[in-house]
């Protein structure tokens, strides 16, 4: 089974099943079948056997999934038990947003510290907080601790030397927010995000 081909649609739906796999309780069976699944999720069950087929070889017919070993195999296509360390550069509002979300941890990534240009914006506070760090020190933390994907809130004015500095770091994947296009190396994974966009289509639908 190739780990690189579940759809966007059904990795979306992956930390709802975990969710409610580790929610049951104790005395619950140690097996779960697909329609159960689907009753509990207010999902189809078409969907939901689908779904688990991208992630398991394990259902039986009228015995299901055994519980324990589903979950182990949606966290380990998530990536949850090897959490991808990121950075991102660029700490206004959008930034700090991300910066203080932790639902990414549940898709197997972990923002470890942002950076930013602006000194009045910079914060090393240690703890459960995450550090704001000076641009100039990325390419040391990058290297230091092994650092593949970086996430970009920056405007566009600066998103392409911003960019290449990620590249030079040794990222391998940037997420981009700013809305213009990067130009990056061959081997380096680009994924545009332009919210405008995302928006614009949502006003669209309410309008047909």
């Amino acid at each position: 089974m190739d780990k690189n081909a579940i759809p966007k649609a059904t990795l979306g739906r992956l930390p709802k099943y975990l969710q409610y796999l580790k929610n049951l309780s104790e005395d619950s069976p140690d097996t779960i079948s697909a329609a159960a699944l689907a009753r509990g999720l207010s999902l189809g069950e078409v969907q939901v056997r689908k779904d688990l087929a991208s992630v398991s070889g394990g259902g039986r017919p009228k015995v299901g999934y055994i519980k324990s070993e589903l979950i182990q195999e949606i966290e380990d296509r998530l990536g949850c038990n090897s959490l991808t360390p990121a950075v991102l550069v660029g700490a206004g509002k959008l930034g700090r947003a991300l910066l203080d979300y932790n639902g990414f941890e549940e898709y197997g990534v972990r923002i470890v510290a942002a950076f930013d240009c602006n000194d009045k914006l910079v914060r090393k506070e240690g703890g459960d907080s995450k550090d704001i760090l000076p641009v100039s020190e990325i390419y040391d933390f990058c290297r230091d601790n092994s650092i593949r994907l970086g996430i970009i809130t920056v405007g566009e004015g600066s998103a392409q030397s911003v960019c290449d500095m990620l590249v030079k770091s040794g990222i391998d994947a940037i997420w981009n927010f700013a809305p213009c296009r990067l130009v990056v190396p061959e081997g380096v994974l680009l994924k545009q995000e332009n919210l405008a966009l995302s928006l614009a289509y949502l006003n669209n639908q309410l309008h047909q």
